[in-house]
This record gives C-alpha cells, sequence and structure tokens, in this order.
C-alpha cells in the first residue's frame, strides 16, 4: 500500500491546521506557514549555537588556559577571560557589529547599526534569511568575544590586569572589526560572496580568528618578553585536570562556532558539524603520534593536538567534505606538534600557552588548505569555477594566500602599535617582578585560587 509522504515541516504546523471544520488552507497561506516553522526551526539552532561559542570562552578557554598556568595565576588567568565575556559584549552593542557589518568601505563598516539599532525581528537578507536580524548579531558577539581571549595565552602570568582591558580595547577596534568586515563584511575587501574584490572562503573564522589573534599573540609574547624563570624553572601546568575538561568543553562548543555559521539548520549544518569533528579527531591522533615517535604520548598533547585540529578545519568547515577534513586535521596536528614542541624551543620566544603554534599556525595552514579543498559539491553558494585547487581553480589558492599574508599584517602593526600606546599611557604593560614572582592572582586580584590552609 502506498503511504502519503508528509514533508518534514508540516510536522511543525499546529494540528488544528487539519481539523475537518477548519477552512483548508490556501497555497499561499501553507507556504507561509511552512516558512515561520523553518525559520522557528533555524533560530531554534542559531540561538543554541550562540550559547555554545560562548561556552567557548567560559568555561571552555578559561579552563583550558586556567589549567596550564601554575597555581599562583589560575584566577588572574580565569578572570581574563571572564572580564572579555562582558567587556567585548558592550563594545560589540555599542559599535563593534556596526563597524563590522555596516555597509562602509572595502576595509570598514559604518555606523548604521551603533547599539543595534536597527537590529530586530526582520532577517538580515544577505547573510540569514531566516533568523531575526538580532539573532545574527548577537551570534557573531561570540566571535568577538573569544577572539582577543585566545590572545591572553602568549601573555599570560606576566601582563597588567589593566593593560589587558585597555589592550583588549583598542584591539577589537584597530584588528577585528576591520577584519570582521574585510572578509565577512558586505564590500568588503576579501568577501567570496557580497562583492569582495579578493575572494577568500573562510566559513567561521580562520583568517578573521585565528590568524589575527596567533599572530598577535606572537607579537606580544616577544614585545613582553621572557617570564622570570623561563628555561631556567619549571613552569609546568599547575592542573591538567581542568585543562582537560576545557578542552573538551571547547571542542563541544566548537559545533557551534562551525556548524552554527551555516546560518541556519540545514545539510550545510551537518556537513560542517561532521568536517569539524573529524578534523579534530585526525589532528589529535597527529599530535599523539608524534609525541609518541619521540616520546611518550600524553593528555596535554592530545587535548593541543584536538584544538589545533578544530582550528585548521575551521575556515574550510562549511566548504569541505569529511575525507578532506580528515587530512587537513591530520596535517594540522603534525605542524603544530612541531612549531609547538620543536621551533618554539629553539627560537626561544615564551608564548606560554602556545597560542601562536596553534592558532596563528594552525589558522594559516587552514585557511590555505582551504584554497586547495573547497568544493561546489560541499557548498552550492560557491559561484560556477570559483571552486579550489582540485576542481580546477588554482587561482583560488593564491587568494587564500593573499587573506591569510593581509591578515597578519593588519596583526603584526596594528598590535604593536596598540603595544606602544598602552605602555605609553600605563607605564608599562608588564607588571613589576615582585608582583609577577607573588603571582597575578595576589598582585592583580587580591585572591588566591586555592585556600590549602583551610
Amino acid at each position: 500500500m502506498n503511504r502519503l509522504k508528509v514533508p518534514a515541516l508540516l510536522l511543525a504546523l499546529p494540528a488544528s491546521m487539519f481539523a475537518a471544520d477548519t477552512p483548508p488552507l490556501t497555497p499561499e497561506q501553507l507556504m507561509a506557514a511552512v516558512k515561520a516553522a523553518q525559520s522557528a526551526g533555524d533560530n531554534a539552532w542559531m540561538l543554541v549555537s550562540t550559547a555554545l561559542v560562548l561556552m567557548m570562552t567560559g568555561p571552555g578557554l578559561a579552563l583550558f588556559y586556567g589549567g596550564l598556568v601554575r597555581m599562583k595565576n589560575v584566577l588572574a588567568t580565569l578572570m581574563q577571560s571572564f572580564s572579555l565575556m562582558a567587556l567585548s559584549s558592550v563594545l560589540w552593542l555599542l559599535v563593534g557589529y556596526s563597524l563590522s557589518f555596516g555597509e562602509g568601505s572595502a576595509f570598514i563598516g559604518d555606523f548604521r547599526y551603533v547599539m543595534f539599532h536597527g537590529v530586530g525581528a526582520e532577517p538580515m537578507a544577505d547573510y540569514a534569511p531566516t533568523v531575526p536580524h538580532q539573532t545574527f548579531a548577537t551570534f557573531q558577539m561570540m566571535f568577538a568575544i573569544i577572539t582577543p581571549a585566545l590572545i591572553c595565552g602568549a601573555f599570560a602570568e606576566r601582563m597588567k590586569f589593566s593593560a589587558m582591558v585597555l589592550f583588549m580595547t583598542l584591539w577589537s577596534f584597530i584588528v577585528y572589526y576591520p577584519m570582521a568586515h574585510l572578509v565577512w563584511g558586505k564590500g568588503g575587501l576579501l568577501n567570496a560572496f557580497l562583492g569582495g574584490r579578493i575572494p577568500c572562503y573562510d566559513f567561521a573564522g580562520g583568517t578573521v580568528v585565528h590568524i589575527t589573534s596567533g599572530v598577535s599573540a606572537l607579537v606580544c609574547a616577544i614585545y613582553m618578553g621572557k617570564r622570570k624563570g623561563y628555561g631556567h624553572e619549571p613552569m609546568k601546568p599547575h592542573s591538567l585536570v581542568l585543562s582537560f575538561i576545557g578542552a573538551c568543553l571547547l571542542w563541544v562548543g566548537w559545533f557551534g562556532f562551525n556548524a552554527g555559521s551555516a546560518l541556519s539548520a540545514g545539510s550545510l549544518a551537518s556537513s560542517a558539524f561532521l568536517a569539524t569533528h573529524i578534523g579534530a579527531s585526525a589532528a589529535a591522533i597527529g599530535w599523539v603520534l608524534m609525541e609518541w615517535i619521540f616520546s611518550k604520548p600524553s593528555v596535554l598533547g592530545g587535548i593541543s593536538g584536538a584544538v589545533a585540529g578544530l582550528v585548521v578545519i575551521t575556515p574550510a568547515s562549511g566548504f569541505v567534505g569529511p575525507g578532506a577534513a580528515l587530512i587537513m586535521g591530520l596535517a594540522g596536528g603534525i605542524l603544530c606538534y612541531f612549531m609547538v614542541v620543536k621551533v618554539k624551543n629553539r627560537l626561544g620566544y615564551d608564548d606560554a600557552l602556545d597560542a601562536f603554534g596553534v592558532h596563528g599556525v594552525g589558522g594559516t595552514l587552514g585557511a590555505i588548505l582551504t584554497g586547495v579543498f573547497v568544493s561546489r559539491a560541499v557548498n552550492p553558494a560557491i559561484p560556477e569555477g570559483k571552486a579550489g585547487l582540485l576542481e580546477g581553480n588554482p587561482i583560488q589558492l593564491w587568494n587564500q594566500t593573499l587573506g591569510a599574508l593581509l591578515a597578519a599584517v593588519v596583526a603584526v602593526v596594528g598590535t604593536l602599535v596598540i603595544l606602544k600606546i598602552c605602555s605609553a599611557v600605563l607605564n608599562g604593560v608588564r607588571v613589576q617582578e615582585h608582583d609577577e614572582i607573588e603571582g597575578l592572582d595576589l598582585s592583580q586580584h587580591g585572591e588566591e585560587g586555592y585556600n590549602l590552609e583551610a
């Protein structure tokens, strides 16, 4: 017997619509009801994704970084992530969203969305036509929170709290908002879908988030100098348990980061979700395998590799299939291992929590490899003939490389300028030597993370 096939969206409609005493719906009414149901589903997914991305900063990144520092600096490290959840949100509401997504020049947005003016229930058709504009703007707010928070890993255990607040405020205006507009803003120089002159594919933030934060982290680490005793005293993580929990929360939250960037609850979100998971899994295996070859497989190596894989797959997550994600993740785990474990020690800079080795290097690798594997079969929104190298478009590899280089240049120049400003205003950005020896928990916040005498 033939069975009547009911579209899935119709199952979400009220049963009263199909009651015997109810007049039949016109085709227009039925389509409107289906559209409303789709919008509700997409909005629900986007709100969940927004919460997942916020979870990446606190508690995810906060615990991941907090466990990697010494005991005397755990609260200061947690406070950096937590304070940015508040500070970056207010800056985004005031003007950050407008500068990032307002229709300005090729390099920066205008002021049309100041204080979320005009950001309401109506969708932003060019980006997310099935969800409220306010949902889209709030989702993007979470990216503006976690990006500067990533930099904190480089200057951990030695920057003044006041300097961190001023630095991150200026960094958002000088580096993050312009880069967000360049890549994602309408008419941005690197926007691949809305009028960019150099189309650079970045699905969820390889250039905007990871290259900018990672390269800025390196500049901070070199500018501030090494921690007192670095290279001579043991500076082991005080709690790998906290870092393990934080890394697992990051892994889960990253599904909102990448799959949420599909901006709907459709098949593209599913594809990005799978690619994200495979990329993280492959990178964790790659990093641990390298450790196993040279010494012993460690928990720290495993969680570092997973984060590296998540970074690498981010720009490509909505453009590549699981096979490409496997290759990219494995390559990212191996490359970031060598950068963190081998190269950093030889070069001698003190990137305390390896923000550059994971996010800078991993983000650059991911951005470039996106130009190799990006596929129209995965994302039909890609224009005909504008996919990646493997689909006959070698120019895309060049575009991706240019995008990565531009992000790095903006980060280097912007960060140096900001550090100079902060040093002049605050009489230096680094804590005094006695404060560093005492620990930032007490010297900056007057608290201790653990009461061992209780």
